[in-house]
C-alpha cells in the first residue's frame, strides 16, 4: 500500500472508530508494523495541521484517536442541542487526584484519604467515564479496584499519565501511603 493510501486508510479506521486504538491494534488491521504505524500517525496528524482541519489527532500512552479541535466546542454544542457539561465539583477532583497518583485503588483506599464516604463521587466519575473498574482485590469480599480512564486522559488534556505533575514532598512517613500498603494491612 502507497503511504498516501495507507495515510488515507489509517484516516478513516480512527474516524470509523471514534474511539482510542492502540498501535498494535492499528498494526494488525493494516498489516504493518507497529514502527510504521507510529509514523503514518504522525503524518496524519501533521497532515490535519497544515490543512487547519477541524479535527485532529491526538495521543493517549500507546493509542490514537481523532477529535474535535478545541475551538469548535461551542458551535458543535450548538448544532448538536448538547447540554454544557457540568464542572468536577472539589470533592470529584480530590478523588480523581487520588485515583491517578495511586491507581489502581479501592474505594476504601480513597476515602481512607480523605476521611468521608466516597461511594457517590466514584460512581458519578464511573458514569462520566473518567474512572474505570480495573477487576478486583484478592481479600475477602473482593472489593472494586478503579483507575483513570482514556476519556480522563482526553478531558485533562495529556498523552500518559507520566505528565501529571509532581506531587509535594510529604512531611511525615508514612503520608504517602500507597495502595500497596493499603492491601498489606487492609486500613
Amino acid at each position: 500500500m502507497e503511504i498516501e493510501k495507507s495515510i488515507a486508510a489509517l484516516e478513516a479506521i480512527l474516524f470509523a472508530s471514534g474511539e482510542p486504538l492502540s498501535l498494535e491494534r492499528l498494526a494488525e488491521a493494516m498489516e504493518i508494523e507497529k514502527e510504521t504505524i507510529e509514523r503514518l500517525c504522525a503524518q496524519l496528524g501533521d497532515r490535519l495541521e497544515e490543512q487547519c482541519s477541524g479535527i485532529k489527532l491526538i495521543r493517549m500512552d500507546e493509542k490514537f484517536q481523532l477529535v474535535t479541535r478545541d475551538e469548535h466546542n461551542e458551535l458543535i454544542r450548538r448544532t448538536l442541542d448538547m447540554r454544557r457539561n457540568t464542572p468536577l465539583s472539589p470533592a470529584a477532583m480530590e478523588v480523581l487526584a487520588v485515583v491517578a497518583y495511586n491507581q489502581p485503588v479501592t474505594k476504601g483506599f480513597v476515602e481512607q484519604v480523605r476521611g468521608v464516604d466516597c461511594s457517590g463521587v466514584i460512581n458519578s466519575l464511573v458514569v462520566k467515564g473518567l474512572l474505570e473498574e480495573r477487576g478486583r482485590l484478592e481479600l475477602p469480599g473482593r472489593p472494586l479496584l478503579y483507575g483513570t480512564s482514556p476519556a480522563f486522559l482526553r478531558c485533562f488534556k495529556i498523552e500518559s499519565l507520566e505528565e501529571l505533575p509532581q506531587l509535594p514532598a510529604q512531611g511525615e512517613p508514612g503520608e504517602d501511603r500507597h495502595i500497596e500498603e493499603f492491601i498489606e494491612t487492609g486500613e
